[in-house]
Formats: structure tokens, sequence, C-alpha cells
């Protein structure tokens, strides 16, 4: 999977028809055991190389817009605020989207958004995050990297969709991120340069209930 345009994914998938292409544009989850280095595009090791870039783009244009928002949350919108335990266990989590900068003229420069239902389960090696709710729904796997950030990598559910485009498939949908614990029982995961509408995603997590 590592590298594969996604233009050139989709014309593969152009050959099937019917049922048969949305099975295979939705079919399998990278191999068990794969590293998320491994597993990545090369459009995405690049995106997340750029991550401190992604937050320099976003927040000073973000702060711009809603001043007292930014102030109000300096641990969700600090850069260098990770803690040990970058890893969220498993169980459901209240999830909160904030998107920052904006891609287009349109697109406000701070938007936040109401908190929805994630969930992050554990099968075998796969450690699974998913948004339940909402009409832009992050469906991936969590990596191991460092004690102090987790990986993201994953794709963007939209609307009334009922499974995920397979990763790669779709270059606009591909998702990749990194987790950091911000404080007691709470994370973020950061999206850089996502494929619509902001020029970063944080996704605060507290766990439900």
């Amino acid at each position: 999977m590592k590298g594969i345009p996604a233009a050139a994914a989709l014309l593969a998938i152009g050959f099937t028809t019917g049922c048969s292409v949305y099975r295979d544009a939705t079919a399998t989850r990278p191999p068990a055991g794969w590293s998320w280095r491994k597993v990545m595009t090369t459009a995405d090791a690049d995106r997340i190389r750029q991550w401190r870039r992604a937050w320099d783009d976003a927040l000073a244009p973000a702060r711009a817009a809603n001043p007292a928002a930014i102030a109000a949350d300096p641990q969700l919108f600090d850069p260098d605020v990770a803690l040990g335990g970058a890893m969220p266990p498993a169980g459901d989590y209240r999830c909160r989207t904030v998107k920052l900068g904006s891609q287009q003229p349109l697109t406000p420069y701070y938007a936040a958004y109401p908190a929805g239902q994630c969930r992050i389960t554990v099968q075998g090696p796969e450690i699974h995050f998913v948004r339940l709710d909402g009409q832009q729904r992050p469906d991936g796997l969590l990596y191991p990297n460092t004690n102090a950030r987790s990986m993201f990598i994953g794709v963007m559910v939209l609307g009334d969709e009922t499974a995920p485009l397979r990763y790669g498939v779709d270059r606009k949908r591909d998702m990749i991120g990194y987790v950091e614990r911000i404080g007691e029982k709470r994370w973020r995961l950061v999206l850089p340069y996502p494929g619509f509408e902001s020029k970063l995603d944080v996704i605060e997590l507290v766990p439900a209930g």
C-alpha cells in the first residue's frame, strides 16, 4: 500500500463493476503487524513531516478569528503539550472536533463542532479508532510510536456511508495524524492538512461517562 497513488488505485477499481467495486474499495485493513511507516502513503508521509508547519499555518489565523476560544483552552491548542501515556485505553469517548485555518476563501479560520461519540477497540495487535456519529467520521488504526506520541492512519467516512474506503484509494479521504495526552484522562488527535476545509483538525478525546 505504501505510496500507491490514489488515481492508480481508482483506475484499478474502475475495471470492476457492480458490488465488486464497493467491496474492493472498502475491503481489508493493512496487514496486522505492519508499522505505521510501512502503511502510510507517500502523500501522507509528506503531510506528517509537516505537522509543525500545519500548526503554524492554522493556529495564527484561528487565534485572530477567535482569540477567546484559543486562549480558553491552552492545553488543547499548544502544539508542544505532550504528556506520557499517549495511547488512549480501549473504551468509549466523547470526541469534539475543532478545525483551525482554512483551505478555501469561505471556510472559517476557527470552527468548533459539538461533541460526539468515538470508540477505541483492541482486537489482537490492532487498535481501532472510529467516530460513531456525525457527517465526518474518522475511521482507522492507532499505532504505538513513543510514550509521548501515538500515530493514527485511517480514512474519512462521510454522510450516510456505512463502511470506510480502503486506505490509499482516495487521497482526500486518507488521514494521518498523531495522538498526545494533554491532561488527566484527556487526549487529542491532531490531523495536519486534512483533505477538507481546514489546515489542521484537532479532535479532543475524553472518556465517556
